[in-house]
């Protein structure tokens, strides 16, 4: 099997600029892999919090962290150009040192779209957009001038120097699970597959259908990585755990389906369950503390869990 590494996912909505830095820098300090944010506008049902930009975050953070690798969950196909994007992602693959990760969606949130002005077409649309944005940023990432002519975008002899740090470009993780569609873009496009946490529980049947694609177009299928968004609860003993179910309920229960969905146990029933998930073939978990990320849930996560995957 893959080996399993862990990124931390850090939702924005209501963080402050410092409380973000301090997370980060101490998640880089634990061994997490990466640290991830969304890129929304604002989050659906807290439209009334202070909402950074992710973009923004993840240049600021280039910066002064020297090995954690940055990505989003995911930026949406539809807020930027995708020639303009591929030459961001390699400016910013650049300033990192080689940390990005290009997470990439097709974009779903409607009142979004529609208060900042983009036009929301039909799913099918976005996905066929987000397949077109997909060959731009990799003739942009590789070629010396790219050039490609579709139904929604077009590039000609476009030069993007310099190319990312990482050859030929920064792994592109695409998020979603739509079976006809989304993952037969996965399949030729990604060097990551995400599950979103709301379909986790059907993963073996999104596995099959992946790998149908993959096999329809002749790709490899173990090529493509499977990660899981995911929350995290963590509990040194029982009564601890039943604490921090509470606090994620009350945190993020309008969200997430904590009972369902949720990583719980203390430390040692945490790795029997990513190992469970690791033999269904996910090896890259992107998980939310469910009491958001507090210090005391990633140092003891980071202490009695993260070893055990080394």
């Amino acid at each position: 099997m893959k080996p399993v590494r862990f990124g931390l996912f850090m939702p924005q909505a209501g963080q402050r600029w410092e409380t973000i830095r301090q997370t980060a820098l101490f998640a880089e300090e634990c061994g997490f892999d990466s640290v991830w944010f969304v890129d929304h506008m604002w989050m659906r049902g807290l439209e009334d919090l202070d909402h950074l930009e992710a973009w923004t975050l993840m240049s600021a953070l280039s910066s002064i962290t020297k090995r954690i690798r940055l990505g989003t969950l995911v930026l949406c196909n539809s807020f930027r150009n995708p020639a303009l994007l591929a030459k961001m992602a390699s400016s910013l693959d650049h300033v990192s040192g080689g940390r990005f990760l290009l997470g990439l969606g097709a974009g779903w949130m409607e009142e979004e779209y529609r208060a900042y002005g983009y036009p929301f077409p039909p799913v099918r649309v976005r996905i066929e957009q987000l397949d077109e944005a997909l060959h731009v940023i990799k003739r942009m990432f590789t070629e010396d001038r790219a050039t490609f002519q579709g139904k929604y975008y077009s590039i000609a002899d476009a030069i993007n120097r310099p190319k990312p740090e990482q050859r030929p470009h920064p792994p592109i993780l695409i998020g979603g699970a739509g079976e006809k569609k989304l993952l037969r873009v996965v399949a030729e496009h990604a060097n990551i597959w995400n599950c979103p946490n709301n379909v986790a529980a059907e993963l073996p049947r999104k596995l099959q259908a992946l790998r149908a694609h993959c096999e329809s177009i002749g790709r490899n299928f173990e090529e493509i990585e499977v990660s899981e968004q995911c929350v995290f609860i963590i509990g040194k003993d029982d009564a601890d755990l039943e604490r921090k179910t509470a606090t994620a309920k009350a945190l993020l229960g309008n969200v997430w389906d904590i009972e369902k969905g949720a990583f719980r146990g203390t430390p040692s029933q945490l790795v029997e369950a990513f190992r469970l998930r690791q033999q269904q073939g996910v090896t890259f978990f992107i998980g939310l503390f469910g009491d958001l990320n507090q210090p005391d849930s990633l140092e003891l996560f980071a202490r009695e869990v993260l070893p055990a995957f080394s």
